[in-house]
């Protein structure tokens, strides 16, 4: 799993196996539906980014959890609905072996949103 060289999103998700992968692109995609049509993807720090008048949010993959990087606002906002995740400051990891919180990722995302539009 190299993603260091990776220059766009499919390219990072294409370095891992299949059923990660598959996992990858439904975070991909439900962040992708919540967020703004014009939020762009790009590769920063390493990471899948949507940037939207600044980096919207990050998600990597690793060999247990899928990453996702919201910044520290929303995780302290869901923190109620994040008790059965490893979170820190910035981090939430969602385990592989369990289902990816499309909802729960739906609101992160919109609460980002309404954050950085309120601030543009």
């Amino acid at each position: 799993m190299n993603t260091n060289k990776a220059k766009n999103t499919d390219e990072y998700i294409a370095a891992f196996p299949s059923d990660v992968q598959e996992r990858l692109q439904k975070v991909r995609a439900t962040i992708r539906k919540a967020a703004p049509r014009e939020a762009k993807e790009a590769i920063k720090y390493q990471m899948p980014t949507f940037v939207w008048h600044g980096n919207l949010i990050h998600f990597a993959g690793y060999k247990n959890h899928i990453g996702i990087y919201p910044g520290a606002r929303p995780i302290e906002e869901f923190k109620d609905e994040l008790t059965k995740y490893k979170t820190s400051k910035g981090a939430i990891q969602l385990p592989l072996d369990k289902p990816i919180p499309v909802g729960l990722i739906t609101r992160i995302v919109k609460f980002n949103v309404k954050r950085f539009s309120d601030r543009s």
